[in-house]
């Protein structure tokens, strides 16, 4: 049951369900301090998370479809040389497709499902913010190999995701919600954007066009985080400017190294993508490392973890900029 159970959570990505998690903190501390409702906060960050898993374990499918329809493709080369974190469960058949897809349909039944519970609640609005993000799920598969994803993701971890939470919680609709989700939207779409950049070869080889790939090389394609970095720092000077919160959200700035250390590292990954960053004594959490290092998947798997610090740093610092400026 164990080994099942962490199968489950390998195949659905669940490394990657901080970026919802800490989203979701931001927009629950604000709704919070705003009288807000905590089970419903609480009740929805559930319905956040399966919604994440259900869309991982789809796109995953719908890419293992698209993969094995390619002509001349070889099960046995390509887990040679593909990175262990796509599809490679299903290549080597770790799971069936099938399975895979009945675990996608349940999590966004799930989803669904509380969904509903929600409405029953809260109201009208539920559907609204439920729909999108519903939309978004089940197109993210097709939508994002026609150079979308950066899009739909921006939508789902902003307005979606901010305006929903701040609904369920409080009853209202609020200007200055969406407003606030720009900076961690800003910082979710760029560890998104990070995979891309490592995964632009081989998109390209199975003909997946995305952001990254539409410039000429990987190095080239690192222009796009650059400015991806500048919104995200200078959307919170705006919070500031539209007197959201105050000047203690300078705080967030702390984590600039580590952007600046990520981009260096992707630098590094486009002239030899065998390299492996060094260790710093801010690269926490760092899971499994070690056996990481020893199966030959540091190169991909520690940038995605930086990526990935580099945003729960950054939301943990700006949800404490949040209680100091409006919750003292």
């Amino acid at each position: 049951m164990i080994n099942k159970t962490v199968k489950i959570m390998e195949c659905s990505r669940v490394f990657a369900l901080p970026m919802t998690i800490l989203s979701w903190l931001v927009i629950f501390v604000f709704s919070y301090l705003d009288s807000g409702n905590i089970l419903y906060g609480l009740i929805s960050l559930a319905g956040l998370c399966l919604a994440h898993l259900g869309a991982n374990v789809l796109d995953d499918y719908f890419d293992y479809r698209a993969l094995i329809k390619q002509v001349g493709f070889n099960k046995s080369e390509y887990l040679k040389n593909s990175q262990k974190t796509k599809c490679r469960y299903l290549v080597a058949g770790v799971i069936k497709p099938e399975e895979l897809f009945l675990l996608g349909i349940t999590y966004l039944f799930l989803a669904f499902a509380i969904g509903v519970f929600l409405y029953t609640k809260c109201g009208i609005g539920v559907v609204y913010f439920a729909l999108i993000g519903g939309i978004i799920a089940v197109l993210y598969p097709f939508l994002s190999r026609i150079r979308m994803s950066e899009i739909l993701v921006a939508a789902a971890y902003g307005p979606a995701l901010f305006g929903g939470v701040f609904y369920v919680m409080t009853g209202t609709y609020e200007t200055e919600v969406f407003l606030l989700s720009l900076p961690t939207m800003f910082m979710t779409v760029i560890l998104l954007y990070a995979h891309t950049v490592m995964d632009y070869n081989y998109d390209k080889h199975e003909g997946k066009k995305t952001l990254a790939n539409t410039f000429p090389t990987m190095e080239k394609s690192l222009v796009v985080l650059k400015i991806l970095y500048a919104a995200a720092y200078l959307s919170l000077i705006l919070l500031c400017i539209f007197d959201i919160l105050d000047w203690q959200v300078v705080i967030v700035f702390l984590t600039l190294p580590m952007a600046m250390d990520l981009y260096q590292s992707l630098k590094d990954f486009s002239s030899n993508p065998e390299s492996v960053p060094a260790k710093k004594w801010y690269h926490f959490p760092m899971e499994h490392r070690k056996e990481l290092e020893e199966n030959g998947d540091a190169c991909f798997m520690v940038r995605i973890y930086q990526a990935r610090n580099l945003m729960i740093y950054f939301s943990l610092l700006f949800v404490i900029s949040i209680v100091l400026s409006i919750g003292l």
